[in-house]
């Protein structure tokens, strides 16, 4: 009879080293069967950091940006209350011009000077009347 052949270290590392390719193997065939992705999710998955990265790039220049924009504003806001604060008068001194291009217009003579120096009083100035030609 013979003995059974007693294992040395090196054939049980290269038998457990086969085992776990084989379990390996056999793992990634059948999770392949159970899922298959798609090309363009894979693709799409391989582009996220870099798209992640550019987002986050996108989101800190819009903080910049508003925050330069919130800046402008607080330099500007004395500007905005100053025209708050004019408007009803330079709407008055409107009115008042108004007012008084009318009361001009109706004065005699106005028509004439008008006519002369090509300012006119109406509301609407009249069209430019073409120069009779010469022979």
């Amino acid at each position: 009879m013979t003995s059974p052949k007693v294992p040395n270290p090196s054939d049980i590392l290269a038998a457990a080293q086969a085992a776990v390719e084989a379990a390996q193997a056999v793992a990634a065939s059948a999770f392949d069967t159970a899922i298959r992705t798609p090309q363009a999710s894979v693709h799409l998955a391989a582009q996220m950091p870099d798209l992640i990265d550019n987002l986050a790039n996108a989101v800190e220049r819009l903080n910049r940006t508003l925050d330069r924009l919130d800046r402008t504003l607080a330099l500007a806001d004395p500007l905005f209350a100053t025209l708050d604060q004019i408007m009803p008068r330079l709407e008055q001194l409107a009115g008042v011009a108004e007012d008084v291009r009318k009361l001009v217009a109706r004065l005699p003579g106005v028509d004439t000077l008008g006519r002369i120096t090509g300012v006119h009083f109406d509301e609407e100035p009249p069209a430019p009347t073409p120069k009779p030609r010469r022979r």
